[in-house]
């Protein structure tokens, strides 16, 4: 799949907000369309994150869906890599879902403006 100039530029923008995940947080793929300005696209945000994995800088295992699930875990390198990655980190994780979500979301927003 050949990826245009334009998702490049999308890419670049979701990749610049999930280096800013504070480690030990996680943010959702809306929330990250949300500040982009973009409410719509959390899918096209999953693509983005789908094509990052090689990419160290980018902490993809810092974003989980709306309700906290580890929906991209099978992009990593083993099914097992997201959770260990966020454990690592303090994020508890019990089926594939974030324990006490709400707790570890980080709102872009709330230091990003669209």
């Amino acid at each position: 799949m050949k990826i245009s100039d334009q998702h490049k530029d999308f890419f670049r923008q979701v990749y610049d907000v999930v280096r800013l995940i504070p480690e030990g947080r996680v943010t959702s793929y809306g929330a990250i369309a949300k500040v982009l300005g973009t409410p719509k696209s959390s899918r096209m945000v999953g693509w983005a994150m789908n094509a990052a994995h090689s990419d160290q800088s980018i902490p993809a295992h810092r974003v989980v869906n709306r309700n906290g699930l580890l929906t991209g875990k099978m992009h990593f390198v083993t099914p097992t890599a997201m959770q260990e990655a966020l454990e690592s980190e303090g994020v508890e994780v019990v089926d594939d879902q974030v324990q006490n979500f709400k707790e570890f979301f980080w709102d872009p927003s709330e230091i990003l403006s669209e």
